[in-house]
């Protein structure tokens, strides 16, 4: 599909993936629960989806706190990823649209990064998955200093595509992530899943990615935001 002449297009767009472009959170929510079990902890679906974004040490630093086991924030995040990265390996689960507007960007040559407070190693087996040179940049929470909802993840990744954040269309599932792109002064497309995301300013919002092409991503947002896509 080509966009009409009178559609504006980001100048890039930013993935998150965890919700975004794959639906791994009960991967990380059944690895939870089985911590807790192991160590002889408790667990919950409130705490769970607290932790829903956030960066993966910040995660472990709660767990061990909210779930009360005996592990550091470090020993934490590396069993939760031994267990996720062995069911990613099995199979990965898409989200619904994800990977068609993933293939409709590069077909329209518009440069996409992975911005994702996974870590490297739970990220590979997914990007083995995809195209190579789907994302231009990938921005994992091994890389960066402060996780989301800081800015530095989108900051870093306009900066490695050599734009200014406000040119980017950030893709979010979570207020947390929404928050992190917002704050680097990306618009973001929010399409809530595990986690509800607030109102606020350039927050656009979509029930679903599936059936959404190039052309409908202009028009999804304000004249005021496409004519800064341009301009900045």
């Amino acid at each position: 599909m080509t966009p009409p002449a009178t559609s504006t297009l980001p100048a890039a767009v930013l993935w998150d993936m965890d919700g975004t472009l794959v639906d791994t959170e009960p991967y990380w929510i059944d690895t939870e629960y089985a911590m807790a079990e192991k160590y002889g902890g408790t667990w919950s679906q409130e705490h769970a989806m607290n932790l829903v974004g956030n960066a993966l040490l910040d995660s472990g630093d709660y767990i061990r706190v909210h779930m009360g086991i005996d592990r550091t924030p470090q020993q934490i995040v590396d069993e939760l990823l031994d267990g996720v990265v062995a069911r990613v390996e099995v199979e990965v689960p898409w989200r619904p649209g994800a990977r068609e507007l993933l293939t409709d960007l590069g077909a329209h040559g518009v440069p996409c990064a992975l911005v994702t407070m996974s870590w490297q190693r739970f990220v590979a087996p997914i990007l083995a998955e995809l195209p190579v040179g789907s994302f231009a940049s990938v921005v994992t929470g091994d890389r960066v200093g402060l996780g989301k909802p800081h800015p530095e993840p989108y900051l870093t990744a306009a900066a490695e595509l050599g734009l200014h954040p406000g040119q980017c269309l950030a893709i979010e599932d979570s207020n947390t992530g929404a928050k992190s792109a917002v704050a680097a002064g990306c618009t973001v497309l929010c399409v809530p899943h595990h986690v509800p995301i607030l109102e606020g300013e350039r927050r656009v919002f979509a029930d679903t990615l599936e059936g959404l092409g190039v052309a409908d991503l202009g028009a999804m947002v304000p004249p005021w935001v496409a004519t800064r896509w341009l301009d900045t």
